[in-house]
This record gives structure tokens, sequence and C-alpha cells, in this order.
């Protein structure tokens, strides 16, 4: 029981401080890491096969840096002698690896900027969350911008590390937390990233692929408990998860499209060059700022249904 009553702690650690903004957070800290060991390993000359294991060399690294630390914050909780200040420690070096907060905070923000018909702004505050241009954004592909970004870091910010902390406590939360951001630092399909990032990107699918098919789940049951189309959102996932380009992102995405009748995916543009990614729903309902409400409410009944499920278990 102990460890779960941990997760609810960090879980309203994160609901009532939120996500401190500072250079010394856990994962800027592990973004610096990331960034040296880039720097000394990683040459633009060398050949393709060298470039995937000198990437394979700097997450070993950064895997290994991550379990030990993660390791010696639960020795230090231990050696207080006190079971609520270990829970405490503990519980808040996991609210620093989980983002319920902040995925709802921005979603809030973006959400009360287009009812103002703040477009402009609108599209400057979605950028920060997204990787695609979004200056030139219509209403509708903003917020379809936001919803995608929800549902799928329901998976990497919040149901994944609180998966892995569930099965192997902080030392396995914190690392996968390492994992998640070696991916987003240097998984990219680019000239730069493209063999050097591979092992990150490929660790990022293993990790997540179970957590992402419980997540799936777990928004099912919140369409159900929230009042969304549930027959819709389990017909979407079936039909429109695997045509995702990530083997993981369509079980979120999709779900939570059938959910809110909305489609997500279509065009997208990234440095000037335009992408299109498939299709998750059909666009029963137009795509409106109400909307992000709705996927942040999943995201929080998916949470809590999580958490529940783990301590009865």
């Amino acid at each position: 029981m102990s460890p779960m009553i941990t997760a609810v702690a960090a879980f309203l650690i994160d609901a009532l401080i939120g996500d401190p903004k500072s250079k010394f957070h856990p994962v800027v800290m592990m973004g610096k890491l990331i960034l040296v060991l880039e720097y000394f390993l990683r040459r633009d000359a060398d050949s393709q096969l060298t470039k995937i294991l000198k990437g394979g060399v700097l997450v070993t690294l950064v895997l290994a840096v991550s379990y030990g630390v993660g390791m010696c914050i639960e020795i230090l909780a231990e050696m207080t002698g006190s079971y609520t200040a270990k829970i405490f420690i503990e519980a808040l070096a996991l609210s620093f690896m989980i983002t319920p907060r902040s995925l709802a905070e921005a979603g809030r923000e973006i959400y009360y900027l287009l009812e103002s018909e703040n477009l402009v702004q609108a599209r400057i505050k979605v950028g920060w969350i997204v990787g695609r241009d979004t200056k030139n954004l219509n209403e509708a592909e903003v917020v379809r911008a936001t919803v995608e970004t929800i549902a799928e870091n329901t998976v990497d910010g919040v149901i994944s590390p609180l998966f892995y902390f569930a099965i192997g406590g902080l030392p396995l939360a914190v690392t996968y937390r390492a994992v998640n951001t070696m991916d987003s630092m240097l998984g990219y399909k680019n000239l730069r990233y493209l063999y050097f990032g591979r092992v990150a990107a490929r660790l990022d699918d293993v990790a997540n692929f179970i957590p992402a098919r419980i997540t799936a789940a777990l928004f099912l049951a919140s369409a159900l408990i929230l009042n969304l189309d549930f027959k819709n959102a389990f017909n979407m996932m079936i039909r429109d998860a695997a045509k995702h380009p990530s083997p993981n992102g369509g079980y979120a995405e999709a779900t939570v499209a059938g959910a809110l009748n909305v489609r997500l995916g279509g065009f997208n543009s990234y440095f000037g060059v335009t992408h299109f990614r498939a299709y998750m729903g059909d666009p029963n309902e137009s795509l409106q700022a109400p909307h992000i409400l709705s996927a942040i409410r999943m995201m929080y009944t998916a949470t809590i249904i999580f958490l529940c499920m783990a301590i009865a278990i």
C-alpha cells in the first residue's frame, strides 16, 4: 500500500503546487546531462552505425545516472527513519516526474484565450506545447493541437511514470522520465538525429507500449464516467489507433477523438514543411474551445482511476 500512498501524495502535491519552473528541476538537469553527452559523443562525420552506437552509449549512461539518482533518493528517504518523512520525500520527487497540472494549465490558458477571441496569443501559447508551426493556425487547428497534446501527454507525462513507479518504485519512475526526455530531445527524424537518436526513440516506443494501451482503457472508463461517447471512443480506438505514426500515440488520441466526437490528425507544418498525419476519429462535431476542457477532464479522470485501481490491486 505504501508505494501507492506515495503516488497519491505526489498527485496531490502536483495538483496543489504544480511543476516549479527552475533550472534545478530534475527534468531540466536530465536535459543538461543529455546535451553534455551529445556534445562529447555526436559527430556529423561519423558513419550511420557509429552514430547509432554512440547514441546507445548516451542512452545507457543517462539511464544509469537516472536510476542511481532515484535509488539514492529512496535510500535517503529510508534513512530518515520516519514513515511520514519517507512518504513525503518520495512523493515530492515523484511529483517532479508527472505533469497533470502543467498540462491542464496550458490547456486552460489556450481555452480562455480562444474564448476571448485572442487567436494570435493562443497560437503563441500552443506553440509552447507542440512542435509544429503555429503562426497560421485557425481556431479549430489550435484546438486540435491542444487536444492532441493533452491526449498524448497523458501517456508520457502522467500514466507512464505512475505505471513505472507502481512496478519499480522511484528509481524506475525517474528512469522512465529520462527515457521520455531523451526521446523529446533526440528522437527526431532529421539529419542531425535520425541515427544518433534512434536508440532513444525506439526505447521510448518500448517503454510506452503498455502504458499507452492502459491509458486508452482509462480514457474509455473516463468517457463512461463523464457521460461522453463511450461507444464511439471504443470504435475509434479499434479503427484508428494503428494509423498513427507512433506505435503508441494513436491509442490515446483516437480514444479521446471518439469520446469527444471530433476528428484529430491532419496536415501539420514543421519548419515550413507540411506533413500529413492520419486522421483519428470522425468530424461529427467541429473542434471548438470547450473540447479542450473536456480533454483536461478526461486526463484527470483517467489519472484518478489509475491511482484507485493501483491501490485496490
